[in-house]
Order: C-alpha cells, then sequence, then structure tokens
C-alpha cells in the first residue's frame, strides 16, 4: 500500500503549520490590547519635593503614567495642608508626607495601613542671604551664637520648624532670646523669604534650603541637635488608582534611585 504523504511531503507540512503557529502568536500579540496609563494624582509636601521633581519624569516614562500633583504642608492649618486637603473630600491616589502625620492619617482611616513606604530621612539645615557672611553652624556653640547674632530668624511650619520652636531654641537655652524675632513662616520655603532679605538666618531641612537661588549654604545643625524627619508615601483608602500608586512609590523607594535621592539633601534608605 502506498503511504499518503512522503517523508518530503510531511517535512513541509509541518513547517507550514509551525509558520502559522508563529503567525497566530504574533496576530494575538498585537491584537493584545497595550497597557493602559493611568492619569494620577499625587499630593506631596515640601522635605520630598526636589527629590519627586528628578524622579517623576523617571517614572512617568517608564510606566507611561502622567501624574498631577498638589503641593501642600504634612500639617498645620493652611488649607493646602495634606491632611486638610483629604477631609474637604479632595481625591488623591498617594500623598508623601513626614512619617509621623502619615502615621496620624493611617489611624484616622484616611490611609490604607498596608500601603505605607519609607522614602528618604531628612535633616536641618541653615542658611542665609547670599552674600551674607556665612555662620559657623557645626557645633552647638556656635549654632547658637549665630542664631543669637542674628537680626532676624525664620523656621517653617512643618515639622522641622515645630521642632525649632519648641525644642531646639530650649535646648540651645536661648528660648527667651528668640521671642520677637524667632518667626514661623507660613507656606513660603524659608530660603525664599532669606533671599528676598526678610529674615537674616533660615532653618528647614536641608532638601528645601538647596534648590533655591539667593541664599548661601551654612550647614545642617549639629548631630546632637538634630531632628531627624522620615519621609513616606501611603495611598488614600479612597484612591481611585491603588495599584498604580503602590508602584509610584516603591519606584521611589528602589535602591536604584538612591543617589539621585542624597543629590537633593535628603538621606536615602536601605529598603
Amino acid at each position: 500500500m502506498k503511504t499518503l504523504f512522503s517523508p518530503v511531503r510531511v517535512s513541509a507540512a509541518r513547517r507550514l503549520v509551525a509558520a502559522l503557529g508563529a503567525g497566530i502568536a504574533m496576530t494575538a500579540l498585537f491584537a493584545a490590547p497595550a497597557v493602559h496609563a493611568e492619569d494620577l494624582r499625587v499630593m506631596n509636601s515640601g522635605g520630598f519635593t526636589a527629590a519627586y521633581k528628578l524622579l517623576l519624569p523617571k517614572f512617568e516614562a517608564s510606566s507611561g503614567d502622567h501624574v498631577d500633583t498638589a503641593w501642600g504642608p504634612s500639617m498645620g492649618k493652611a488649607p493646602e495642608a495634606i491632611p486638610n486637603r483629604l477631609a474637604r473630600g479632595e481625591s488623591a491616589d498617594v500623598v508623601i508626607m513626614v512619617g509621623y502625620a502619615l502615621d496620624d492619617l493611617i489611624k484616622a482611616g484616611k490611609v490604607r495601613p498596608d500601603s505605607r513606604v519609607d522614602l528618604a530621612d531628612s535633616r536641618i539645615g541653615v542658611v542665609v542671604r547670599a552674600g551674607d557672611p556665612v555662620p559657623d553652624v557645626s557645633t552647638p556653640e556656635t549654632l547658637k551664637a549665630a542664631l543669637l547674632a542674628a537680626k532676624s530668624v525664620a523656621y517653617s511650619d512643618s515639622a522641622s520648624g515645630v521642632y525649632v520652636e519648641r525644642e531646639l531654641f530650649k535646648k540651645l537655652g536661648i528660648a527667651e532670646q528668640m521671642k520677637g524675632k524667632a518667626v514661623m513662616v507660613q507656606k513660603t520655603p524659608v530660603a525664599e523669604k532669606v533671599a528676598a532679605g526678610d529674615y537674616a538666618l533660615g532653618l528647614q531641612q536641608v532638601s528645601e534650603l538647596l534648590p533655591v537661588k539667593g541664599v548661601a549654604f551654612a550647614g545642617k545643625i549639629p548631630e546632637s541637635l538634630q531632628s531627624v524627619t522620615r519621609f513616606a508615601g501611603g495611598v488614600p483608602v479612597n484612591a481611585p488608582h491603588p495599584e498604580e500608586a503602590k508602584k509610584l512609590l516603591m519606584y521611589m523607594a528602589a535602591p536604584a534611585v538612591a543617589k539621585d535621592v542624597e543629590s537633593t539633601g535628603l538621606d536615602p534608605l536601605a529598603h
């Protein structure tokens, strides 16, 4: 009996089936819907701003997502403060703020407890107006002398400013002397006020001082007097895009971006 197919014909048929299979696979691949890019909304406080602005374009390029940002302090009475925005019912996919203020939102049921991601630590520094003598602030004694010598002193309305007002001046024994000449600045970055000549010396987190032009950075305050602020991010309970939000936070906390974070005056964390 003759075979229906010769070996040559069988081989050719197999090649044809393989080719057709590859074609079907390619067609399925290109027919599959592209990953849908999302429009995310982030609420971000001052201390992480410089790092955020540096990393955000890279995240958008890698993810395809578009991010809109609302700015405001981590706490306080200002309408722009992140807790006040959320209390008014403003929607957000991500909040980035002082860690303990974020913990308060988690306790209040505003942010998902399992979404918290630590991002970086921030230390307090000192600036004076560009062109003015730059004081030595490297020891408690020289910092105390610089504060007493300054005609006016500004500090922020966020975590670092609360520490300066309630603890730093007391630790240096100059709380009484600073009354009347030390002022908590609302909303505006402290360095901008110093650059404009409104105040002679300014204290704020280093990451908020360095980006401002028109000031000279005197240095960080001594480590024995430091208040280290941990910045963290979380996903509000009503976030429209929680999965994409988590990816954004993990991107900004990744070891691969640590050098970028450090370049802005923050101290990266080991994850």
